[in-house]
């Protein structure tokens, strides 16, 4: 038996062992961090693209309504917003939608 002095070779394999095998479990318990990070950023930035497009789909504006069909009854309608407005009983902004909206725009 040897005491003191240089460690044998087994003695010096089996510390080598312990070093490289702590080295290697360290290594992959960074990987494994590094990767449910990596797994956590890209779930949150999926989350936030669908409540985006949840967002802009509650938000979008409704289809404008379909001009009617007759063209006189369209000139009527348009003459009637147009004596509501001389009156005052319309106001410029709501002459311009209730007429945009006739005409479909």
């Amino acid at each position: 038996m040897r005491r003191g002095g240089r460690p044998g070779l087994i003695g010096l394999a089996a510390r080598t062992a312990v070093v490289a095998g702590t080295a290697n479990a360290v290594g992959n318990r960074s990987a494994n961090r590094r990767a449910e990070a990596q797994q956590a950023q890209a779930y949150q930035q999926q989350q936030a693209f669908q409540q985006q497009q949840a967002y802009q789909q509650q938000a979008a504006p409704p289809a404008p309504a379909a001009p009617p069909a007759g063209g006189s009854d369209m000139i009527a309608e348009l003459t009637k917003l147009a004596d509501l407005h001389t009156q005052g009983l319309l106001n410029d902004q709501e002459f311009a939608a209730a007429k945009a909206q006739l005409l479909g725009t």
